[in-house]
């Protein structure tokens, strides 16, 4: 080549190994970046797991060592409350271990949904039932009109998806305020609603309250996983329909 064409052919050289540097360059900070997000979030997953069931197994250890002490005089009420208490926590415990279960059944799409025509009334009825023990300061006004028809749905997963929303309600409410239900049909859709009066979600979390493992970070006092949310989602979804989350007029 001519010395000029030489030179030129050079700096096309330089240009394109530049380049093709950059480009392995972002590469490697894109991955790096993706390892410490894995790292934080497998941190974050392993601290909530070893919480949320320490907790529980402390509460229940330490009742059934207060119920076996035989120089422990306690009255009937004390053991009463001292069982109800154990039989909670490991209620607690509970539906924590199926709602690891629940997403890895979601994730390998091995979830199967079973419609048959089922009473909505009868659903929230069931789920309301299984909440009692803590529903003992919250009042639940319940707004379902008597015409409803008869849904297909699967109504286990379905009363599944309720307790999470439920159990949201009461974690975030205030211990004295009302958690309202209704339910109605609209457009053909069945459309289930749970309102409470808790702090409201920030605009731009509302949609990422659905993913795995999310919590909102100013409310790290309240127990979870960020589990239940993204399980409704994926039975929702399954189900053919939406779930999302909005702010209420009035705070």
């Amino acid at each position: 080549l001519a010395p000029d064409r030489h030179q030129l052919l050079e700096a096309f050289s330089s240009q394109a190994a530049l380049a093709i540097e950059r480009v392995n360059l972002a590469r490697q900070a894109e991955q790096a970046k993706l390892l410490q997000a894995t790292e934080r979030l497998e941190r974050s997953l392993l601290n909530s797991i070893s919480h949320d069931l320490r907790t529980p197994l402390s509460s229940i250890t330490g009742a059934l060592s207060s119920l076996r002490d035989e120089d422990n005089f306690l009255s009937m009420g004390s053991r009463r409350e001292l069982i109800d208490l154990a039989s909670e926590e490991a209620g607690r415990m509970d539906r924590f271990i199926s709602n690891i279960l629940d997403i890895t059944r979601l994730e390998a799409g091995v979830l199967k949904i079973k419609r048959e025509p089922y009473d909505v009334q009868d659903l929230l009825g069931s789920c309301l039932a299984s909440l009692e023990p803590r529903l003992k300061e919250e009042k639940a006004k319940i707004n379902i009109p008597p015409n409803l028809p008869l849904i297909p749905m699967d109504s286990v997963l379905m009363a599944q998806v309720l307790i999470n929303l439920l159990d949201n309600a009461m974690k975030y409410s205030p211990p004295d305020g009302t958690i309202e239900i209704s339910a109605r049909i609209r457009e053909n859709w069945l459309e289930i609603e749970v309102a409470d009066r808790g702090p409201g979600i920030p605009e731009e979390n509302l949609t990422q309250v659905f993913n795995k493992f999310f919590r909102l970070s100013h409310y790290e006092e309240v127990s979870g996983t960020g589990l239940g949310l993204a399980i409704s989602k994926g039975i929702i979804e399954a189900h053919g329909g939406k779930i999302w989350a909005e702010n209420r007029p009035g705070g």
